[in-house]
């Protein structure tokens, strides 16, 4: 078996696994920013809340209207957003800590949509809500998370430059006259959207793959932000690209594939900083 029909034949012969590799394409490209944000701002923890805040909104979506596409990515936006609300305001007004109120909130999220899943649909439904069936992309939904992170890419381009003075000092943004809650609240925005993108292809359980876990790996290579940037967007295309691969040749779901190999590219990463140390070490031991 040659190169060219491992790694090419699967996308030249099947429609389905192109347009699987796109819909990776735009996550990556749009969650790239995204998840460098998030681990800059140390808020891995609310991407990964925020990534199952839309399954409650999804699967009332679900009970009310099936399959349909619009009424399932509204309700995850709009649960998402109002997750995002009652953060903002439980951080401003309430007396909880902010990681009990996450727990809270991430607990609450699964408990709610596998409940309403589970009493209007089937287990085959379940699964499709918490891992997706990124192979079973139509052109409607690829039409759709192409749409969403080309909004996502166009406003964090706006913004990016007062969210990403935020991330390393909130306290000269304000002093610059910038709001550090309406930024904070237009990025987390932007984090539910691309979610909601996200949930079309991996599900509610693994939206959150392609805006952590290649940030994490990036960030074990390069601390500036535009390499950091540019090396998510790599990394998360190379996990997408691996993961659809493995999927096709091994007959494993996609999903799942997709996470395994973008945690395969964190663990190998970060043996880097290891690496480092250890050569730093040898070059500073002198021979007697």
């Amino acid at each position: 078996m040659s190169l060219w029909s491992i790694l090419v034949t699967p996308f030249a012969d099947y429609a389905f696994m192109r347009t699987a590799l796109v819909a990776c394409m735009a996550l990556a490209v749009a969650s790239g920013p995204l998840g460098a944000l998030l681990l800059l701002r140390r808020m891995g923890l609310v991407g990964n809340v925020l990534s199952h805040a839309v399954m409650p909104g999804a699967a009332i979506g679900f009970a009310l209207a099936g399959s349909a596409l619009a009424v399932l990515s509204i309700g995850g936006l709009l649960t998402g957003i109002a997750v995002v609300l009652l953060m903002i305001l439980g951080t401003r007004f309430g007396e909880q800590r902010e990681d009990a109120s996450l727990a809270a909130f991430y607990f609450a999220s699964i408990g709610v949509g596998v409940l309403v899943v589970a009493l209007r649909g089937t287990n085959v439904d379940l699964m499709h809500v918490l891992l997706g069936t990124v192979l079973a992309i139509d052109v409607p939904a690829l039409v759709l998370i192409v749409a969403i992170a080309s909004v996502v890419v166009a406003v964090l381009a706006l913004v990016f430059r007062p969210i990403a003075l935020q991330s390393f000092d909130p306290a000269f943004l304000r002093t610059t006259g910038g709001s550090d809650s309406a930024y904070r609240a237009i990025f987390l925005v932007l984090v539910v959207l691309d979610l909601v993108a996200g949930f079309q292809a991996l599900g509610t359980l693994l939206a959150g793959v392609p805006l952590l876990l290649p940030a994490a790996a990036a960030r074990c290579w390069v601390r500036r932000i535009g390499p950091l940037v540019g090396l998510s967007i790599g990394f998360g295309m190379a996990a997408g690209y691996a993961g659809l691969l493995a999927s096709y040749h091994l007959n494993v779901p996609s999903g799942p594939a997709i996470a395994c190999a973008a945690a395969i590219i964190y663990a190998a990463s970060t043996l880097v900083p290891a690496s480092r140390v250890l050569m730093t070490a040898f070059k500073s031991t002198k021979p007697v």
